[in-house]
């Protein structure tokens, strides 16, 4: 993880300190832009959530931005078994779900402008926000009978009570649970750098990279036998797509 983000804030400093080559003299022409997509992260596997983001232009170099991000933060110690009488899964030791709520506020500073038709346009991006960490209880379907599925209970999961790994025939799904959520309040910062394509005015699509820190006051408990944190620290690719005006 360390060295992943020693490399993307060498690379955005290096792009940071080039001169403004590549720039248009035929400026793009616009008051604001909505954009939304997809969230990677390090911590919350192939797709790790959602966002939305509505931007207004400051100047011709800078703009200033709200988004709304939504993402599941996986443990790193989380692996999935399978029962081989159901076939169903479930997270070994696996206490509760951690999804984090973001909303920000953050600046974009043009460090490329792209030409009005065509070409990349790569910008500076820093972002600041609360965080809401909702920690949703993880169910289980527990086999407490002599027979396989004689006495089948859905349960939060429990190390102290569900012992045996064999007795676990699935998980629920994070919807048993969605009603009964800890909410935590923290705060992140994000930094990066976005590279956007396309070749109208009118809209855009692309990608952002960047690193973020997020903290709590106390530790999240995700997988009670293993070690948990009250800080994250995260790679992230935002794919997005968007229109201006």
């Amino acid at each position: 993880m360390i060295r992943y983000i020693a490399f993307l804030l060498t690379f955005v400093l290096g792009v940071a300190a080039l001169p403004a080559l590549a720039q248009s003299d035929e400026d793009e022409t616009f008051e604001r832009e909505i954009s939304y997509g997809v969230n990677l992260n390090s911590n919350g596997g192939l797709i790790g959530g959602a966002f939305v983001r509505l931007a207004y232009t400051m100047n011709e170099k800078m703009l200033q931005f709200g988004a709304l991000e939504i993402v599941e933060v996986k443990h790193p110690r989380e692996q999935r078994y399978y029962n081989p009488y159901t076939g169903d899964s479930f997270i070994g030791g696996k206490q509760n779900y951690l999804f984090v709520v973001r909303p920000h506020y953050g600046r974009e500073l043009v460090l490329f402008r792209k030409a009005a038709e065509s070409g990349v346009q790569v910008n500076a991006i820093g972002a600041v926000g609360p965080s809401l960490g909702l920690l949703v209880p993880y169910y289980i379907r527990y086999d407490y009978g002599q027979q396989v599925g004689d006495d089948v209970r859905t349960e939060h999961y429990d190390p102290a009570i569900h012992k045996t790994a064999e007795r676990i025939q699935g998980s629920s799904g994070f919807f048993t649970g969605l009603s009964e959520p800890n909410v935590n309040v923290g705060a992140h910062i994000k930094g990066g750098l976005s590279f956007e394509y396309g070749r109208y005015n009118e809209s855009i699509a692309g990608i952002e990279v960047g690193v973020m820190l997020e903290a709590y006051p106390k530790e999240l408990v995700i997988i009670p036998q293993a070690k948990n944190t009250s800080h994250f620290t995260s790679v992230y690719l935002n794919i997005f797509y968007g229109s201006r005006k």
